[in-house]
C-alpha cells in the first residue's frame, strides 16, 4: 500500500510538472525562434536598403556591414549585383526563394526543417529601387547556437523535473508511512490475535475511519478474550469436578471385580474399568490443556540435559517391562540452557515418551538426542514404530485425534496438542518427521538460554 501511495503521489507531481514545464519550454523555444528570425531579418532588411540605394557610399557601407556581420557571427551574407552596385560579396544560387525576391519582391524565410529548425536559417530579402526589385540580400544563419540554447532550455527543465520528482518520492514515502501507520498497527494487532495473544489491542489513532475500525477491533478482541477465558474456566472446572467421581467409580469397579467369581461378569467389569481409565486420561488431558492455554509465567533458563535425564529415569522402568531401550545421545559436556517455563518440559517429555513407548514394538529402541545450534537447542525423540503418513502428521496435533498404536487406541488424543501449546507458550516449535530407518521423529526446537554469574 505504501508503494502504491508513493507511486500515486509521484505520478500526480509528474503530471503537474508536465502540464507546467512542457508548455513553458515550448513557449521559450518559440520565442527563441521568433527573436532569432526577427534579428536576422532586421540585418538582412538593412543591407537590402543599402543595396537598393545604389550609390557608392551605400555600396561601400553594405560591404563593410556584411563583412563585419559575417566576422562576428560566422554566418554568410550573399548579395546579388545591381546595375549601380557591384559588390565583392558572395552571390546566392538561383532558387525559388531568390526568384520570388527578384521577380515578385517577396521576402522568404526558410528554417530548413518542419520540426523546430534545420542546420541553417536562410532569409532572403529583396532590394527595391523606384518600386521595383533590383536585387536581393540573403543571410545564411547557422542554427548551432540555437540548438545549444534549446538543449539548455529543455535540459535544465528535465533536470529540475527529476530533482522535484525525487523530492516528491521522499516526501511521498514519509507521508505514506504516516498515513499507513494506523493500518500497520491494526495489522500488528490482528497478527498477534491470530498467534493467540488475546490481550493485543490497537491504539486509537489516525483518521476518523481508522479510529472507528480500531475501536471495533479492540471491542472484538475484548469479547473474544472474555469468551475464551470463560471457555478455559469451564473446561478446567469441568475436568476438575469430573476427576473425583471418576476416581470413585474406578474404585467401585475394582471392588466389584475382586468380589465376582463369574468370568463373564469379571470381563465386563474389566472392560468398564478400562473405559473409566481412558476417560480419566481424557479429563486429565483437558485439565492440562486448559492450564497450558491460560496465561503462563515468564520463561527462565533451565538445564535441558538434567530435565531429560530425570524424565528418562522415570520412564525406563515402564520401558524395561517391554524390553524397550531408551538411549540418550549427545555430548555429555554439552549441557545447554533453554528458555522454558518450569514444569513445561517435564509435561512435554512425558507426553512424547508415552506416545513413543506405546507405538514401539518389544525390544525396540527409543532415542533421545539433544544438540545446541547457536540461538536454538534441538531436542529429538525417535522411535522404531510404524511411523505416520503425511496425512496423519498433518492431523496429529489436532485435539482428540488418536493414531493407531501397537497397544491399541487407548490415548486421549490430547497429548500432542498439549505439547504444541506448551512449546508455543515458551517460544518453541515442534514438528513430526520420518525417522531414519523407519519410525517417527518428534523434532522440538527451543530457545537457548544464557548462563548468568
Amino acid at each position: 500500500m505504501i508503494r502504491q501511495l508513493i507511486r500515486s503521489y509521484v505520478l500526480l507531481v509528474a503530471v503537474g510538472l508536465g502540464l507546467f514545464t512542457v508548455p513553458v519550454a515550448f513557449t521559450l523555444t518559440a520565442q527563441l525562434r521568433d527573436d532569432t528570425e526577427l534579428s536576422v531579418g532586421r540585418e538582412a532588411t538593412t543591407m537590402a536598403l543599402l543595396l537598393g540605394n545604389g550609390d557608392t557610399a551605400s555600396c561601400q557601407a553594405l560591404e563593410e556591414m556584411a563583412g563585419a556581420y559575417a566576422a562576428e557571427t560566422h554566418d554568410q551574407v550573399q548579395v546579388t549585383a545591381t546595375a549601380r552596385c557591384a559588390t565583392q560579396l558572395p552571390r546566392p544560387h538561383r532558387d525559388a526563394a531568390l526568384t520570388d525576391a527578384l521577380e515578385r519582391g517577396g521576402r522568404t524565410t526558410d528554417w530548413g526543417s518542419d520540426f523546430i529548425w534545420g542546420s541553417d536559417l536562410v532569409i532572403t530579402v529583396p532590394a527595391h529601387e523606384g518600386g521595383r526589385s533590383v536585387g536581393a540580400v540573403r543571410i545564411v544563419y547557422s542554427t548551432d547556437n540555437l540548438t545549444d540554447r534549446l538543449w539548455t532550455i529543455w535540459g535544465f527543465r528535465a533536470g529540475l523535473a527529476v530533482a522535484v520528482l525525487a523530492v516528491a518520492a521522499l516526501i511521498g514515502a514519509v507521508v505514506a508511512r504516516r498515513l499507513t501507520a494506523p493500518l500497520r498497527q491494526l495489522n500488528d494487532m490482528a497478527s498477534r490475535l491470530s498467534d493467540g495473544d488475546l490481550t493485543a489491542r490497537a491504539p486509537v489513532t489516525g483518521p476518523q475511519e481508522t479510529q472507528t475500525l480500531a475501536r471495533t477491533l479492540n471491542q472484538a478482541g475484548e469479547r473474544l478474550d472474555t469468551l475464551v477465558a470463560s471457555q478455559r474456566i469451564f473446561v478446567a472446572d469441568a475436568s476438575h469436578q469430573l476427576r473425583t467421581p471418576l476416581t470413585a467409580l474406578r474404585l467401585s469397579l475394582d471392588n466389584i471385580a475382586d468380589g465376582v467369581d463369574d468370568e463373564f461378569v469379571r470381563e465386563d467389569v474389566e472392560q468398564a474399568t478400562a473405559e473409566v481409565v481412558r476417560m480419566s486420561r481424557l479429563v486429565n488431558g483437558l485439565l492440562v490443556l486448559a492450564r497450558a492455554e491460560a496465561e503462563v509465567a515468564a520463561a527462565e533458563p533451565l538445564p535441558l540435559r538434567d530435565i531429560v535425564t530425570e524424565r528418562l529415569s522415570v520412564w525406563r522402568p515402564a520401558a524395561d517391562e517391554r524390553g524397550v531401550t531408551i538411549a540418550l545421545r549427545g555430548s555429555a559436556d554439552d549441557r545447554p540452557l533453554v528458555l522454558a517455563t518450569t514444569g513445561h518440559l517435564d509435561q512435554v517429555l512425558d507426553n512424547v515418551l508415552s506416545n513413543a513407548l506405546e507405538v514401539s514394538p518389544d525390544g525396540a529402541t527409543i532415542t533421545v538426542r539433544t544438540e545446541a545450534r547457536g540461538s536454538t537447542v534441538l531436542l529429538e525423540v525417535l522411535d522404531e514404530g510404524p511411523g505416520m503418513s503425511d496425512a496423519e502428521k498433518s492431523r496429529a496435533f489436532d485435539r482428540f485425534w488418536r493414531g493407531q498404536g501397537l497397544t491399541g487406541r487407548s490415548g486421549s488424543g490430547l497429548g500432542l496438542a498439549v505439547v504444541r501449546q506448551l512449546l508455543t507458550d515458551d517460544g518453541g516449535t515442534v514438528i513430526l518427521a520420518d525417522a531414519r530407518g523407519g519410525g517417527l521423529c518428534v523434532r522440538i526446537t527451543l530457545r537457548a538460554g544464557q548462563r548468568t554469574g
